[in-house]
């Protein structure tokens, strides 16, 4: 599902990836893990087609998105990629339903087509009874869920979470990590985690260990 090769990043003097090779299977979940600085969420960024390698290729779902031009790349990410970051970044003005549907509304569709996948989405995360409430009227727990709901709504083939559970508390955070291997479970969509949690991260099918801008 993703093939980088010799992914290098340099921002100004410093080299944040040093030639970063990885190959993700359809359906597995990798954690990512390491010191601060390691660049563990510089690679997650170029993963997800937000950043550009200086060099190096990337492959995802068959397509070699480092020769897709901005448009052609801002469309494939929000058809095939899901993104859950650790502040959640729901937008405030509007209700979790409106947050999840938001990628639908991007991708072109309409308000009316786009609510029910919304609304069937915030049912499988527990969260329906508060689908008119805003961001700040929801607990963390149900911020995050709602952002996790946001992520799978254009049915991506990959979701990135970078630090998941980080403003969670050990309960939710749990609940959280099983969600992810659920719904692996029933969609078969892969998954590739930066996070310190070491739960989580032992979890996963594979733990890498970044260190100094490389695997």
């Amino acid at each position: 599902m993703i093939r980088a090769t010799g992914l290098h990043k340099r921002f100004g003097d410093l080299d944040v990836l040093k030639g970063v090779d990885l190959h993700v299977a359809q359906g597995e979940v990798v954690s990512i893990v390491g010191a601060s600085g390691a660049g563990k969420t510089t690679l997650l960024q170029i993963l997800g087609t937000l950043e550009r390698s200086d060099s190096g290729t990337l492959t995802i779902g068959g397509a070699e998105v480092t020769k897709l031009g901005s448009n052609a790349l801002s469309a494939y990410r929000n058809r095939h990629i899901g993104f859950v970051f650790q502040f959640h970044h729901l937008l405030p003005e509007f209700t979790a339903l409106e947050n999840v549907l938001m990628p639908g509304l991007i991708a072109g569709r309409t308000l009316k087509d786009c609510a029910p996948r919304a609304e069937e989405l915030l049912a499988r995360l527990n969260v329906i009874g508060r689908k008119e409430h805003k961001p700040s009227q929801l607990s963390g727990g149900e911020q995050q869920r709602v952002a996790v709901a946001r992520a799978l709504f254009n049915s991506p083939s990959v979701v990135l979470a970078d630090e998941p559970s980080g403003n969670l508390d050990s309960a939710h955070a749990r609940e959280l990590h099983q969600l992810f291997f659920d719904l692996r479970k029933e969609l078969g969509q892969t998954f590739v985690i930066v996070t310190h949690n070491e739960e989580l991260a032992d979890m996963a099918d594979r733990k890498l260990v970044m260190r100094d801008g490389v695997i």
